[in-house]
C-alpha cells in the first residue's frame, strides 16, 4: 500500500508520516508513506493525505504552486474514487472558499465556506481564539473512520476559522466551543478532520488506522 502525503509547503509532514506508519502497525499493514510534491506519485498511490496548517490562502497558494497537482488530485479523488484524508487546513481546502485574508477559492469538493469563528461563553463573553487544545468529538453520524473510537474521544484542535454553510449530510462530527464547530466533514471517498490527527494520541491513531483499512 502506498500512501501519498502531499507537501503544500505547510503541515506537520514528519509527524503525519510517523503517525501513518504507527497506524499501519496497529492495522497489521506495512504502508509505504511517501511525502511528495510530485503529482505523478499520486497515480501510483492507494491513498492520499493532505495536511495543512496556517492560513487558508497560503495553503491554497502552496498547493496551486505544484504543477499538475490539483488535476492529479481531482482525478484521484473525484474520478477514481480513491480514499482521501484532509487534515486541518487540508480539510478546509475541500470547501468552496475560505474567508481568511480575503476570499480564496477552495477545491470545491464540498459545499460550504471556511469562515471566522466567533465563539461565545453562555454569558456572551468571547472565548479565546485560536481554539487550541483538546476537545471532545461529538459524532452525529456513523462512519468507518470512527470504528473503535472511545465514547469520549477527544481531538487536538488549533484553529480560528471553521467550515460552515454546507450540506448537513457532510457534517460527520462536531466539537463544542461556544457552540457546535465542524470537526469532521466528508462525503463518499473524501473525508477531513479539523483537528490534528497526528497530535491526537490514540484517537488520531485509531482514525488513521481506519483510514488505511477504509474501502469506500
Amino acid at each position: 500500500m502506498i500512501v501519498a502525503v502531499i507537501d503544500p509547503g505547510s503541515g506537520n509532514l514528519a509527524s503525519v508520516s510517523r503517525a501513518l506508519e504507527k497506524a499501519g502497525e496497529m492495522a497489521g499493514l506495512t504502508p509505504r508513506v511517501v511525502v511528495t510534491r510530485d503529482p505523478a506519485l499520486l497515480r501510483a498511490a492507494d491513498r492520499v493525505v493532505l495536511p495543512g496548517q496556517g492560513a487558508f490562502a497560503a495553503c491554497r497558494a502552496g498547493l496551486a504552486a505544484l504543477p499538475g497537482m490539483e488535476a492529479a488530485l481531482e482525478e484521484f479523488c473525484r474520478f477514481q474514487g480513491r480514499p482521501f484524508l484532509g487534515i486541518c487546513v487540508g480539510m478546509q481546502l475541500m470547501a468552496e472558499r475560505g474567508l481568511e485574508h480575503g476570499v480564496t477559492p477552495g477545491l470545491a469538493w464540498l459545499p460550504g465556506e471556511v469562515a471566522p469563528m466567533d465563539p461565545r461563553a453562555a454569558d456572551g463573553t468571547p472565548l479565546p481564539l485560536p481554539q487550541m487544545g483538546w476537545n471532545r468529538l461529538d459524532r452525529g453520524q456513523d462512519h468507518p473512520l470512527f470504528d473503535g473510537l472511545a465514547a469520549d474521544a477527544h481531538g487536538y484542535f488549533v484553529h480560528s476559522y471553521a467550515w460552515s454553510g454546507g450540506d448537513g449530510d457532510d457534517l460527520l462530527a462536531t466539537t463544542d466551543y461556544g457552540g457546535p464547530v465542524a470537526a469532521v466533514i466528508g462525503r463518499g471517498n473524501i473525508i477531513g478532520t479539523q483537528f490534528h490527527v497526528e497530535k491526537s494520541g490514540m484517537t488520531g491513531l485509531t482514525i488513521l488506522r481506519n483510514f488505511l483499512a477504509w474501502a469506500p
